[in-house]
């Protein structure tokens, strides 16, 4: 009797063993990187996405997506607080960015063109449990996002139609400023209507809806430019007199909120299955959009801070305000029918780039097999683009979405550090079939703890605002860190690459001479480091 009565529980115990042993194995295992010939298998099939996608149509999307209103908005509320150095807030933030672009251009770079972008490199780097929730994370910021851009781009529409006399006082909150009902609810009627026509738009095909975001975004950068070249004539040298006004330290913490204006370029690491020639046309335009968006700010920064002294600047629309107080009212207009643009095309990148995220889920079978179905015709990902545009036009009609806004940062670093830690991290795989002594393995794992541990060490004391030498020391640590790791392997390779040739030499035929790899850890470090620490100081 008593083995039968322990025999359920024996079994029970055994089988949900069984169960933990296989989720652990599946959550832990990593994605093996798709073959050429399973590639064009898949395009031949008909369920791959097609390749309609040059150079320049990454570039416009890279740009499209991370310049939207805040151009004419974020530059001069930062330089109200800031000063003139507004300027340095957004090179700084701008350096950041490029070293984050740097990673995504070489894992572009390394990875077949497939869809999949951050949560693709974080799945063959890491496992498949941490790739699903840089994912999670990823989706709760963009549906939240496209909501948000989608509310925003409403109540433009609205004040702009209300120039005009005839709808001036006589448009109801309701359509497009949003009625709010409670802390919770907000009614707008106008940006589900947006979202949709912006997903029908992106159903028809990649080739219309990139012809869509060239068009807008070349008008949005035509319209920057003639702001640009409008207020440079109106510009005061003496406004740029203390350049800094208020010290160092807001110019960091300017560079803390400038750093989002520039997020949008890793889209275009989404848009690989669908590009020409992904291998080469993905690094130039993750990198060539960012650097389109650095130069057009710092424009705009010292502008704006040019034609008005900068404590004179407004808090909801400085630049309009300043070209209103020079006499340069129709450039007002044109500042708005740019901001218009700018968020369009901001919210059609994002339900482009969600939709090809779910379709790499789909295929991976972490989602309903439906997410990943391609219309044979069309070449889209229908089912994945229409439940992304249902679920941001729900959010964007009835919930005030405002406050969950502020925690779209938190997705969008995360994000920028495992892609950071996924060049590391393949890198270090890479050199798995090279002899590499324990030693060498120690000295990476304490220059990579070292920098870590700095970089958020800096972050923390510039936080909570201790002397600025303690922050200086924290980066020189890491620097000191990651150029000792240089110095130390790049000495070891040479030693090694002479006895190598001097073997080389020696040897008669027969004999098979060791290749060594050139790929070091270092180089990832470097270009971590940056990283590490200026998102510790956000």
């Amino acid at each position: 009797m008593g083995i039968r009565s322990n025999s359920p529980s024996s079994s029970f115990s055994s089988s949900s063993s069984t169960c933990c042993s296989r989720f652990l194995s599946s959550a832990l295992r990593s994605k093996r990187v798709i073959s050429p010939s399973e590639k064009t298998a898949r395009d031949n099939s008909g369920h791959g996405l097609s390749r309609r996608l040059g150079v320049f149509d990454l570039i416009l999307l890279g740009i499209g997506a991370s310049i939207g209103a805040g151009i004419f908005v974020v530059t001069g509320t930062v330089a109200h607080d800031v000063g003139p150095a507004v300027t340095l807030s957004f090179i700084f933030a701008g350096a950041s960015c490029v070293i984050n672009a740097l990673c995504y251009a070489e894992l572009a770079s390394r990875f077949p063109a497939v869809v999949g972008g951050a949560y693709l490199y974080t799945y063959t780097a890491f496992n498949e449990l941490t790739a699903f929730l840089v994912f999670s994370q990823l989706m709760l910021d963009y549906h939240i996002g496209a909501a948000s851009i989608a509310r925003s781009l409403a109540n433009y529409i609205v004040t702009f139609l209300e120039i005009f006399p005839v709808f001036k006082d006589n448009i109801p909150k309701w359509i497009g400023h949003g009625l709010n009902i409670g802390n919770v609810l907000s009614i707008n009627a106008l940006a589900p209507i947006l979202l949709i026509l912006l997903t029908l738009i992106l159903c028809l095909g990649v080739r219309e809806s990139s012809a869509v975001n060239s068009f807008m975004t070349v008008t949005k950068i035509i319209i920057v430019i003639v702001v640009i070249f409008a207020g440079a004539f109106e510009v005061d040298v003496s406004n740029w007199s203390p350049f800094v006004p208020n010290g160092i330290r807001p110019v960091f913490t300017g560079a803390t909120v400038v750093f989002f204006a520039y997020v949008g370029f890793d889209a275009v690491a989404n848009s690989a299955e669908e590009s020409k020639k992904p291998q080469r046309d993905l690094p130039i335009g993750i990198i060539g959009s960012l650097l389109v968006c650095i130069a057009l700010y710092i424009g705009v920064c010292l502008v704006i801070t040019g034609m008005v002294p900068y404590s004179l600047l407004g808090e909801e629309a400085p630049l309009a305000e300043a070209f209103k107080s020079k006499g340069l009212k129709f450039v007002s207009v044109l500042i708005s029918i740019g901001a218009i643009a700018g968020l369009t095309t901001a919210l059609l990148v994002g339900l482009y780039v969600q939709s090809r995220l779910y379709l790499g889920l789909g295929r991976d079978g972490l989602l309903p097999a439906i997410f990943a179905k391609v219309h044979p015709k069309r070449h889209t990902p229908l089912h994945s683009q229409i439940w992304v545009g249902c679920v941001a036009s729900i959010m964007a009609g009835l919930l005030n979405v405002r406050m969950l806004s502020h925690i779209l940062s938190v997705g969008t670093l995360t994000g920028y550090s495992v892609v950071s830690a996924c060049v590391v991290v393949l890198r270090w795989k890479g050199k798995t079939n090279i002899e590499v002594s324990s030693a060498k393995r120690r000295e990476g794992v304490i220059c990579l703890i070292a920098v870590a541990v700095s970089g958020f060490a800096a972050g923390l004391l510039f936080r909570y605002e201790t002397s600025i030498i303690f922050v200086i020391l924290a980066i020189i640590v890491a620097v000191g860190a990651s150029l000792a790791l240089h110095f130390r392997q790049k000495t070891s390779h040479n030693r090694k690459k002479t006895s190598d040739h001097f073997m080389s030499r020696t040897v008669r035929h027969g004999f098979v001479r060791r290749r060594l790899s050139t790929e070091v850890i270092s180089g990832p470090v470097l270009t971590c480091l940056s990283d590490i620490i200026t998102l510790n100081f956000l």
